[in-house]
């Protein structure tokens, strides 16, 4: 599929549109075609790397602001269980929110009992806290965290996704052959794909996204899942796409990315601003990232 065709599988994309006196750039996602460069998907083992080099991150963690305890739901990746969230959890935790993994056991896939279980566990805790959640999702737990905030809109206060695969095109999914292979092993026979194709993710099949702030956080350096597909389109008044660097399998041990999660999830309620870091992460993330930009105007150009 080329460039132009994936462009026009998206009607709902315009360039610019106007916002009083001068255009309003909307989000858009990025602009890479096809699979995952094969050199990043060979260097994934590399996230082991990033896990011992998190405390290094150390400064970068203490400086992230403190948040005013709401409560957080981390779901995890394809195969991955709460176990792969610790970084993530003792992280926010020491941050003061009120943290919470999904307790589903292993992420096998878009299956019927976790679709049923997510949106009654959301519901819960908003019951039990009385304040809106806030969903973490990485890889595939992005798209379960999507789903989740779309059957329960009136508890979800923000999305966070870390390289998931939240923008299929109607080619299908382009992660690595071995991945769709893996996944049609454990869990459905037509691949990844499979997720964006239950009746239940009929918004995300339509690519409709919700009015809530979602932050879809992206790698050029993901082996796994393109940046097409881990970015989306959509309003800078809820909507964002923020490149880091790094693995797709290291995203949760990321010193950079679990600081930009932290600088996400201290936005106030009701009065969320996309992403410009400023201060230690600011120059962290403009040094590692390979842009001084936002990533709005990046996917723009």
């Amino acid at each position: 599929m080329s460039a132009g065709q994936r462009k026009a599988s998206s009607p709902e994309r315009p360039a610019a549109r106007a916002g009083g006196s001068s255009e309003r750039h909307l989000v858009v996602r990025h602009s890479h075609v096809g699979k995952p460069r094969a050199l990043n998907s060979l260097l994934e083992p590399r996230a082991l790397l990033e896990m011992a080099l998190l405390p290094a991150s150390l400064p970068l963690l203490l400086k992230a602001p403190r948040g005013d305890g709401h409560p957080v739901l981390l779901l995890p990746g394809f195969m991955a269980d709460d176990t792969t969230l610790i970084a993530l959890k003792l992280f926010l935790q020491s941050k003061g929110y009120d943290v919470h993994t999904w307790g589903l056991g292993r992420n096998l896939g878009f299956r019927s009992k976790h679709a049923s279980a997510l949106p009654q566990k959301i519901r819960y805790l908003h019951h039990v806290s009385g304040r809106k959640v806030s969903l973490v999702g990485w890889s595939l737990g992005g798209v379960f965290s999507l789903y989740g905030a779309e059957n329960t809109l009136e508890c979800v206060r923000s999305v966070i996704t870390l390289g998931s695969p939240v923008s299929i095109d109607a080619g299908g999914s382009q992660s690595p052959s071995t991945v769709k292979a893996l996944y049609r092993v454990i869990s459905h026979r037509l691949g990844p794909t499979a997720h964006v194709m239950q009746p239940r993710a009929k918004t995300l099949r339509e690519q409709r996204r919700l009015e809530i702030p979602t932050s879809c956080l992206y790698s050029l350096g993901d082996g796994v899942v393109p940046p097409q597909e881990a970015t989306i389109d959509g309003d800078p008044a809820f909507h964002e796409n923020i490149r880091v660097p790094g693995s797709h399998l290291g995203l949760g041990f990321n010193g950079i990315v679990l600081a930009v999660v932290a600088d996400r999830l201290a936005q106030p309620e009701g009065a969320w601003q996309p992403f410009h870091p400023q201060g230690l992460l600011g120059r962290v993330w403009r040094a590692t990232s390979g842009t001084a930009r936002g990533d709005r105007d990046l996917s723009a150009a």
